[in-house]
């Protein structure tokens, strides 16, 4: 065991566990929050996407260790209020089936257009390549992803 502080959401977290454990379960099961989800546990879906510092990780191969004074953002830190110009592109696109991959859609999509203000629909589907969506929603998120980034260019980036 050992005491893990990190930044999750804008907010200081001082947590004791082990720091070989996934960041996922931390996040989950100690901090509480669980928009992020467990998908495959091996980095290959992108439910458990998460931003570490601005980059977007796998969340579920991600040690706890690794988050060791680093700043964390998970799904409900992105935006206040569900406004953030990738959230908002989602929901006027009716984006999700089930839902459940979609938070780390759209956390994979913030660091897409944060890095790429204008992708075309190859950037996009490269980008995103690594999430999977199993009611095959790819064509409304590529859409809302268009969306998003003209939101994104009138209202100004919100992470």
């Amino acid at each position: 065991m050992a005491t893990i502080k990190f930044n999750i959401n804008g907010k200081d977290q001082s947590i004791d566990v082990d720091p070989q454990m996934p960041l996922l379960w931390a996040i989950r099961d100690v901090v509480g929050l669980k928009g992020t989800k467990y998908g495959c546990g091996v980095a290959q879906c992108g439910a458990c996407t998460v931003h570490l510092n601005g980059e977007a990780v796998r969340s579920c191969v991600t040690r706890v260790s690794r988050a060791a004074g680093q700043k964390v953002v998970t799904i409900e830190g992105l935006s206040e209020n569900n406004n953030h110009p990738v959230q908002l592109a989602w929901q006027e696109i009716d984006v999700p089936q089930c839902g459940y991959c979609h938070s780390g859609q759209i956390m994979s999509a913030v660091v897409l257009l944060r890095e790429n203000p204008s992708p075309t629909d190859q950037d996009i589907d490269n980008a995103m390549a690594g999430n999977i969506c199993r009611c095959g929603t790819y064509l409304r998120i590529r859409k809302a992803i268009h969306l998003a980034a003209g939101m994104e260019q009138k209202v100004g980036k919100n992470e």
